[in-house]
């Protein structure tokens, strides 16, 4: 499960927002995320907020819809207190846990319920993550006619022995056939894979690559394995049952991804994340990277509304009791002053293709620029143009080009 949630600020049990937020909100877009707190069994690399049912004893997962539903209806009250213009929800993301694990007739009544509290803009994304042996022909047709849009898979790896190191339950041989059921269903599709899992080698990675790419996905994500503090992978590790992920593999494997990637069309817009066409993007996440306002439905769901950031109680238990008793379910918020947001805008716009304005940058951030083109870390031409635009050395190094273009 994940880490300890921070502290900040008291949330008033109506979870009303304070002045400063209220008055800029709605300058910017706004999307919504559902979290599905439950999945049928724990990965051993995963640190989400995630229980399966022998974790949630008292919780009923029948429950959650209509619980998810009373938080709506808290936002909108919450939201329409701040006086500002209605917005209409551009982007709806159900992540997890395993949303599909929800009855589609579930799914369906929480994208209703953010549909009557503010309305979705007529091109709206809606996408929904989803482990390729919890969906069915049938099941993604409903969750189509519903009015998703999208669908994100939980491929990870094409290789046997690499998804039973990750824990991972489903059989490889699955993902042409739920790919061809979205399709006929007529939602766009994601891939979403893992490189460098421990005894994963670069003929492994392709092998997952080369299966990816072959159902000519919409979207294809590919994620560094991160060994996160208290998962068992870490306890396996520093028991030497299994080896430490190596860095130098890593980078071999992203350079591996984006050359086949590029050679079968896809074109990189975030450092993680590779479409065909612009139109694929996933506009939920870009909203996260270039700092939108979000509303985060669930327990230990994150939000952030005209500056203010806060995050909901994590146990599904807490979160419940909280329901139950007509109050926020908000455990802290923080305020992000100016430096904050500078920080977060660098760290976060660079890491895209359209790149960071070059006016964004404090005065040693703009002296940093020559520097980080003669070392081959960010494009010249983009910078003449007057935006910082990684180079392929640049996203292997991007935490490092972040730290110089901070003057750091």
């Amino acid at each position: 499960m994940a880490g300890a949630l921070p502290d900040g600020e008291p949330v008033p049990q109506d979870g009303s927002l304070p002045p400063d937020a209220a008055a800029s909100a709605g300058k910017n877009g706004f999307a919504v995320y559902v979290h599905v707190p439950f999945c049928a069994s724990r990965c051993g690399y995963c640190d989400f907020n995630t229980y399966t049912a022998s974790e949630v004893r008292g919780v009923k997962q029948s429950d959650y819809a209509g619980q998810a539903l009373v938080e709506i209806a808290q936002a909108r009250e919450v939201l329409a207190a701040t006086g500002g213009a209605p917005r209409e929800v551009s982007t709806v993301f159900f992540g997890g846990g395993t949303p599909t694990l929800l009855l589609v007739g579930q799914l369906a009544q929480l994208l209703d319920g953010i549909r009557d509290a503010w309305g979705l803009a007529s091109d709206a994304e809606v996408t929904t993550e989803a482990n390729p042996d919890s969906v069915t022909a049938e099941s993604l047709a409903e969750l189509a006619a519903a009015g998703f849009t999208r669908v994100s898979f939980g491929m990870q790896s094409a290789v046997p022995h690499v998804l039973a190191t990750l824990e991972r339950t489903h059989d490889p041989e699955r993902i042409p056939l739920v790919v061809e059921w979205a399709r006929a269903a007529g939602l766009q599709v994601s891939l979403d894979l893992i490189y460098g899992t421990p005894g994963e080698s670069l003929a492994d990675w392709r092998a997952s690559l080369e299966l990816a790419v072959a159902q000519h996905p919409d979207h294809l994500s590919a994620y560094a394995l991160i060994v996160e503090t208290g998962t068992k992978l870490a306890r396996q590790i520093a028991r030497g049952e299994v080896a430490q992920p190596d860095d130098d593999l890593q980078a071999d494997m992203y350079e591996l991804a984006d050359s086949l990637l590029s050679e079968a069309g896809y074109d990189w817009y975030e450092l993680s994340n590779w479409t065909t066409d612009a139109a694929h993007r996933s506009r939920h996440n870009l909203s996260y990277w270039t700092g939108q306002d979000w509303w985060g439905v669930g327990p230990g769901a994150h939000s952030h509304v005209g500056g203010v950031r806060w995050w909901n109680v994590k146990h599904p238990a807490a979160y419940a009791e909280r329901i139950a008793a007509a109050v926020s379910p908000a455990a802290g918020r923080e305020t992000l002053d100016a430096a904050t947001r500078r920080t977060e805008t660098v760290l976060l716009t660079s890491r895209v293709s359209d790149g960071l304005a070059i006016s964004e940058l404090d005065l040693p951030g703009r002296g940093a620029i020559a520097g980080l083109i003669a070392d081959g870390l960010i494009d010249g031409r983009a910078a003449l143009n007057g935006r910082v635009v990684l180079t392929l050395s640049g996203r292997l190094l991007a935490d490092a080009v972040v730290r110089r273009l901070l003057g750091g």
